[in-house]
């Protein structure tokens, strides 16, 4: 439906302004929190970040990170979209493309996402890319605001010849 439609790419300069009103909006700052000064260029500085776009417009953004050390080797994965375009599958659409780059290209066989655990639309996200709850991360994350903690869901997405692991051809 959106394969075609739907870009990532490296951001820009002239993205910025779009990228902090997304970030800004009430329906996505209630999990991400408002925009740290300087994004999106200083918050996370080892996380590659993507500008998701829909048809030539940024609607969200996806970003991923890697640890490196062959003993703990695996990535992460977080994004936000625009709330005009939530319930659309654009966020699973993305979450497969960057799962497969990962994977494909950059030789993970185990990719981590973790949404506060009452955001039901982003876990369904998730599972639909082939995500399975592994365990609530209790206190996890102070709520914006910082007056109250909440909780979060470890999701993990395994490939490989693990039984009951998706194959990569069946997540891309």
């Amino acid at each position: 439906m959106y394969e075609e439609r739907l870009t990532l790419r490296p951001p820009a300069a002239a993205d910025e302004a779009e990228l902090l009103r997304i970030h800004s909006s009430e329906a996505v700052a209630r999990w991400w929190d408002l925009p740290e000064d300087g994004f999106p260029w200083t918050d996370e500085p080892q996380a590659q970040r993507l500008v998701i776009e829909l048809d030539g417009e940024i609607v969200g953004l996806i970003q991923y990170l890697e640890e490196a050390s062959p003993r703990f080797r695996h990535a992460s994965v977080d994004l936000f979209l625009d709330p005009a375009v939530h319930g659309r599958g654009i966020g699973t659409e993305a979450v497969r493309r960057v799962v497969s780059h990962l994977v494909g290209e950059r030789g993970h066989h185990r990719i981590t996402i973790d949404p506060a655990a009452e955001n039901a639309p982003a876990i369904r996200c998730y599972e639909k890319a082939g995500f399975k709850p592994v365990g609530v991360m209790r206190a996890y994350e102070l709520e914006p605001g910082g007056e109250k903690w909440r909780d979060g869901l470890l999701m993990e997405l395994l490939v490989g010849p693990r039984a009951g692991s998706p194959q990569l051809k069946d997540i891309g």
